[in-house]
């Protein structure tokens, strides 16, 4: 975290410097795309962003990276500790946990419901259990926790010119529809952890199961049933970016640049996907890296004009409250805080 996104968010105190600054080395270490776009934002929002990736990319590795071979029963345990140490900090405001001690100032200082941390939290706990949904149904369901509540999050952070709860649907929308790219980007990753998140019932449709997809991936052989199903479910996923869309007008200007950017590189992930010949089985598809400047590039012209016109009226964010703890210290100028 630089100091100037720090000390424009108003954030002096040195431990939650330190928490953020983490939080951020998270978001540029595994989310490349969304590090990207959030540079496109007004710098005092960015800190508050990291928070949030930070601690949904903390949970998720838990899940899936804790150490080499640790058993069901060893994430288990760590992701209750986590809830535990979520709830204290989220009820008292602070944690010796960096990542909890930044999302839970950032949940105070822009009025993020906390249910949406303890739902996302449920959604990680069946990743260790859950290892395929029988239909699209079922897997909204679970992408209400692992995903939708990810937009949910966002809202108060990048703003509205309408009311949030008119916004809210387009903005969970959008979260499902980059766990969906994500996806259909990682079927192998996510077979050789023993989670099959395509749909059971589309796999079916075109004669294809677990089995199947597993033959694939060990003989690198292409299939035409799985090439078939893959295709389906690209379509499907383009089907919630539409879905999605018109909330990205609903947002403050100055934030729309950075979503609309995510908007578009999570979509060229399908783009990949398809153009590549659905080969995510064997290897995975990446953006080209033409184009995910070309589309930063845009992001940016459109971030830098959105500013200049910032004093047309639009619902900002509620002001940020600092939390209720004494500050020890700050490392900002009494005006720092007042840098855009």
């Amino acid at each position: 975290m630089t100091d100037r996104e720090l000390c424009a968010a108003g954030i002096g105190d040195p431990a939650l410097r330190a928490a953020y600054r983490h939080c951020r080395a998270l978001n540029a270490r595994h989310g490349r795309t969304y590090f990207l776009a959030t540079r496109l934002l007004p710098v005092d929002r960015r800190p508050a962003v990291h928070a949030l990736y930070g601690f949904a990319r903390w949970a998720d590795d838990i899940v899936d990276s804790l150490g080499t071979g640790a058993d069901t029963g060893r994430r288990a345990a760590a992701l209750t500790e986590l809830r535990r140490s979520l709830g204290h900090g989220l009820r008292h405001g602070h944690s010796g946990e960096p990542v909890v001690l930044a999302l839970a100032d950032t949940a105070h200082r822009y009025g993020i419901e906390h249910a949406l941390f303890h739902d996302f939290m449920s959604a990680m706990s069946a990743d260790l259990t859950v290892t395929d949904y029988a239909t699209y149904a079922d897997l909204r369901g679970y992408m209400h926790g692992s995903a939708a509540v990810i937009g949910l999050q966002m809202l108060p952070v990048l703003g509205t010119v309408v009311p949030r709860e008119e916004a809210a649907p387009y903005a969970a929308a959008l979260g499902v529809a980059f766990q969906l790219s994500n996806f259909l980007r990682d079927v192998g990753e996510d077979l050789d952890r023993g989670r099959v998140y395509l749909p059971a019932d589309l796999l079916a449709g075109h004669g294809v199961d677990r089995e199947l997809l597993r033959w694939s991936r060990d003989t690198g052989r292409p299939e035409p049933r799985i090439t078939a199903a893959l295709r389906e479910f690209e379509a499907l996923t383009r089907g919630v970016y539409r879905e999605a869309l018109p909330g990205l007008g609903m947002l403050d200007p100055v934030s729309r640049p950075c979503i609309r950017t995510a908007f578009v590189l999570y979509g060229g992930i399908l783009d990949a996907v398809a153009g590549d010949g659905y080969p995510v089985l064997h290897r995975r598809a990446v953006v080209p890296h033409r184009r995910r400047v070309a589309v930063a590039a845009d992001g940016l012209v459109r971030a830098v004009g959105a500013r200049l016109r910032a004093g047309r009226p639009f619902r900002r964010p509620a002001a940020p409250r600092p939390m209720p703890t004494p500050e020890l210290g700050g490392s900002c100028p009494p005006a720092a805080a007042e840098v855009v």
